[in-house]
């Protein structure tokens, strides 16, 4: 049998795919290494063609009813064909064109697989959840996640995975290969995918498009995200609290609230974070880096979120409403802060004494009470303060500011409430 199979695929003729497996399973050597083309290939790439073999094989598939292998006839598979499209990995050769968007292929069956794309076919459809694919493969390896089997085991830390890719990429964390050079920057990658990505920094692609408002991004996943603003949709739900997100990463970060779990650590302090943006922000005030500035007054702040607050102060912008009584603020969480006026709500609560509080700031000001905790000291006198703003009124004794002048006789003083007091005299 094993001698018809080899007869039949030299004259190019189609054989079926049962006779194929059995003729690779009592082969010593794989088969393609006797064709008298591949003898041209470097030792190098003999060797992977022996390893992933049967894995391009599978590119060569159309799945049809009958499952058999690809060619010209869409019931056998013909050794002309596979050397054929062998030959185009060295010439690279594309014969196989989108009537869509052009793109080329080498194999007629990634072509047909790949227009799926534009006509939006998916038929191969999970019996789990009812999520359609366009792959048979990718639909094998979405199903694992229901099966929980992963065949893919890590040599060195015992990892497992569902796709043998996602092995490969992993391992290179332990060997610190990155094959993938940025040919601007040198910046290098585990995974083509990550590098193409990346190459968009520098050339300024951005080829998703919202259709509701054309902002544009790098990568579709952030496309989706943020069509979620324009839908309102929010699937990732918190099973503590049920506070819904928009992103998987809003999710996990959230829920490191419940779980206490703060895996970002400062390496000069030991302060720790929820977040690693929070710690990148957080170590500039050791650094005393202040990247950046405002343009109107110079001012520079360690984190880009807080000179767009500020900004605010020049622009007048107050962006964030209450839609009780109309109040606006420059920041969300001021706004947040204030509704508590109307419903009332003290969600911080002291363990000591059980007193109530609008915010978590009151609360560890208050807290101090019972602690003793006085973090804010004057360098003059030593005299120290719960509150930053005690300290600030303090140093005012020693400098002889008065930033508090009455209009009505013109006498300044340090603190506000004594103006307030102060100019009952005049309305008397």
């Amino acid at each position: 049998m094993v001698e018809n199979v080899r007869n039949l695929l030299s004259l190019g003729l189609p054989v079926p795919r049962e006779d194929v497996i059995s003729y690779f399973k009592e082969r010593e050597v794989p088969w393609i290494l006797d064709q008298e083309g591949l003898r041209s290939c470097p030792p190098g790439e003999i060797r992977l063609e022996m390893k992933e073999r049967t894995t391009e094989l599978s590119l060569l598939v159309v799945e049809t009813q009958e499952q058999r292998f690809m060619s010209d006839d869409p019931y056998g598979f013909t050794w002309t064909e596979t050397w054929a499209t062998h030959d185009r990995m060295h010439t690279g050769e594309k014969p196989y064109k989108c009537n869509q968007c052009g793109k080329g292929f080498r194999q007629k069956s990634v072509l047909t697989i790949h227009q799926r794309i534009h006509i939006g076919k998916k038929p191969y459809e999970c019996d789990q959840c009812g999520k359609g694919f366009r792959k048979r493969r990718s639909l094998t390896v979405h199903q694992r996640i229901h099966t929980g089997e992963k065949l893919y085991e890590c040599d060195q830390c015992g990892k497992v995975f569902t796709q043998r890719g996602c092995l490969s990429v992993h391992q290179g964390i332990h060997t610190g290969e990155k094959p993938y050079e940025c040919n601007y920057c040198g910046k290098g990658f585990r995974q083509r995918g990550a590098l193409s990505l990346h190459q968009r920094i520098h050339t300024g692609e951005k080829p998703y498009i919202c259709n509701q408002c054309e902002k544009a991004f790098r990568r579709k996943e952030t496309l989706i995200r943020h069509q979620r603003i324009h839908t309102g949709d929010k699937p990732y739900v918190c099973n503590k609290c049920g506070k819904a997100f928009r992103g998987k990463e809003g999710l996990i970060r959230h829920q490191r609230i419940h779980t206490g779990d703060k895996p970002y650590e400062c390496n000069q302090c030991g302060k720790a974070f929820t977040q690693s943006g929070c710690l990148s922000v957080h170590l500039r005030t050791h650094t005393g880096d202040k990247p950046y500035e405002c343009n109107e007054c110079g001012k520079a702040f360690t984190d880009r979120r807080a000179l767009i607050v500020h900004q605010r102060i020049h622009s007048g912008e107050k962006p964030f409403v209450c839609n009780q009584c109309e109040k606006a603020f420059t920041r969300k969480e001021a706004l947040i802060r204030h509704q508590r006026i109307h419903t009332g709500d003290k969600p911080f609560e002291c363990n000591e004494c059980g007193k109530s509080f609008r915010d978590r700031k009151t609360l560890t000001v208050h807290q101090r009470i019972h602690t003793g905790v006085k973090p804010y000291e004057c360098k003059q006198c030593g005299k120290a303060f719960t509150k930053s703003g005690a300290l600030t009124v303090h140093q005012r004794n020693h400098t002889g500011e008065k930033p508090y002048e009455c209009k009505q006789c013109g006498k300044a003083f340090t603190r506000k409430d004594v103006l307030i007091v102060h100019q009952r005299i005049h309305i008397c």
